[in-house]
């Protein structure tokens, strides 16, 4: 079983082609939204399997009913959770919809099993929000933070242990959990406030 994130699909928004520039236009040079929901579909589908665990983290559709959208949802792979962002407050009152996940939350804490780290608990703590945060639970203690919303226009800090899983910053693919351990490792943590390791504890 893989674990996945993804956020930011906007399902029947034809607006959000051009404010992120996304690359599904008519011949004619025009916002094609059909076209876009069915390579997002797609792309999900052919990395994600039914049994593995699919993190939606906010946005997933605009200018659209709930009814739409859970035929989308309903046809993606997968063993799915929902952190909502800010265009999903409609969305989230369809009990139908909802139904599709096995919870909804504005944000949560997850651990994934690895058993290639370090630690003896051989669990990755993951923030998850749909908006970005700068400081979260065990942020000083190799814990992560996953966001949308900003569709790849935040700048990504190298000193912070977080990113983007907006489908704008994964060519319109969910991104698998060892590629997102990939690009932490590249990053050359620093802390942002008080909080400190030290040798005989934590604060």
């Amino acid at each position: 079983m893989n674990y996945w994130f993804t956020a930011d699909h906007h399902f029947d928004h034809k607006m959000v082609i051009e404010y992120a520039n996304r690359p599904f236009k008519t011949q004619e040079g025009k916002p094609d939204v059909e076209l876009m929901n069915e390579t997002m579909i797609s792309n999900h589908n052919e990395v994600v399997a039914p049994n593995d665990h699919v993190y939606f983290l906010g946005d997933l559709g605009l200018t659209t009913t709930p009814e739409r959208i859970y035929d989308y949802i309903k046809r993606m792979n997968g063993v799915k959770f929902w952190v909502p962002g800010n265009h999903d407050m409609t969305l989230r009152k369809s009990g139908r919809l909802m139904m599709l996940f096995e919870w909804c939350r504005d944000i949560t804490e997850i651990q994934i099993p690895d058993p290639t780290l370090p630690s003896k608990h051989k669990r990755q703590s993951i923030v998850l929000c749909h908006y970005a945060m700068r400081v979260w639970n065990k942020s000083h203690h190799g814990s992560w933070q996953l966001y949308g919303h900003s569709h790849g226009s935040l700048k990504d800090d190298p000193h912070i242990r977080q990113i983007d899983v907006g489908v704008d910053c994964w060519d319109y693919f969910p991104a698998a959990y060892d590629e997102i351990k990939l690009e932490m490792a590249k990053k050359d943590w620093q802390p942002v406030d008080h909080h400190r390791a030290r040798e005989n504890g934590t604060i």
